[in-house]
């Protein structure tokens, strides 16, 4: 059986009280039927978070007539907001260097249907991947970056990204850090995979950090990207354990297969419209 098309609604703002009543009046107002409901209040920041998914045909209007008739309630609660519709597909488009393990992993998921988006374009600052990429039907988009071009580079990056109608851009083990502007541009929209538990060991060669410093646990994040190098808020996280015996091969080696599970599950998550921002926190309703 085929799962109905519904509605995402996602918003936060300063809180008080009356903001789920008002919500859920509305909603039961119009007849909307709410299939899945999340809520949180940071006590720490003062603001209300809220996702709720509704059957988008117990509404008796489109998402441009939700977003027309629940402004003003959004409006009076001073809410940042969005609503958006399962039967549009997201539009991911892919950076990779020249290690391909979350390249194989994610176009593993998408050809699966695992992860349900559109995947058109993937682009490289390396040819490694090309016939990869395009046996699976994708344009493959081959941008050089060395100092003296990175500006330029980045901003066909952008271009692409524009023409394309991308949603998220996901740095899939993309080795260069992204510039100021590019970051800018997309606030909340760039994800990466970093192969260490942040904030411990940023930068490169994060494996080799760990070992020398004999840590017992390796892990990967999955956040989104900001132009302070690997500060930007988290969206998931997980570890193994190594001990004495693993040398920094060893640990890449067994690393790779947390970094594949943790960029999966924080992009779906992003997808989903799981992920709300919290100043550089985030709140993820699983």
């Amino acid at each position: 059986m085929l799962e109905k098309a519904h509605y995402t609604l996602t918003l936060s703002c300063p809180d008080r009280v009356g903001i789920v009543a008002r919500v859920a009046g509305f909603l039961a107002e119009h007849g909307g039927w709410i299939t899945e409901a999340s809520h949180h209040a940071d006590a720490g920041t003062g603001r209300f978070f809220l996702r709720q998914q509704i059957q988008a045909d117990s509404l008796p209007f489109d998402l441009e007539g939700f977003r027309g008739k629940f402004s003003e309630i959004a409006h009076t609660f001073d809410m940042q907001w969005s609503i958006t519709d399962s039967r549009r597909r997201k539009r991911m488009v892919l950076m990779v260097s020249q290690q391909g393990h979350c390249l194989y992993d994610l176009l593993g998921r998408w050809r699966s249907g695992e992860l349900a988006v559109d995947i058109p374009a993937v682009i490289s600052n390396h040819e490694t991947f090309r016939d990869f990429v395009e046996w699976h039907g994708i344009p493959f988009h081959h941008i050089p970056v060395t100092p003296e071009t990175k500006s330029a580079a980045f901003a066909e990056v952008s271009a692409i990204f524009d023409r394309v109608g991308g949603d998220v851009l996901v740095l899939a083990r993309y080795m260069q850090v992204l510039d100021a502007e590019t970051c800018a541009r997309y606030p909340g929209r760039i994800i990466n995979i970093h192969h260490s538990f942040l904030p411990g060991f940023v930068g490169a060669r994060p494996y080799h950090q760990a070992y020398a410093r004999g840590v017992k646990l390796v892990g990967a994040t999955c956040h989104y990207v900001t132009e302070d190098l690997d500060q930007g808020p988290i969206i998931e996280q997980d570890v193994l354990r190594v001990d004495h015996g693993d040398m920094p091969t060893d640990l890449i080696r067994s690393g790779r297969d947390v970094e594949k599970t943790v960029l999966a599950r924080g992009l779906r998550y992003h997808l989903e419209d799981r992920v709300l921002l919290n100043g550089q926190r985030t709140v993820v309703f699983r």
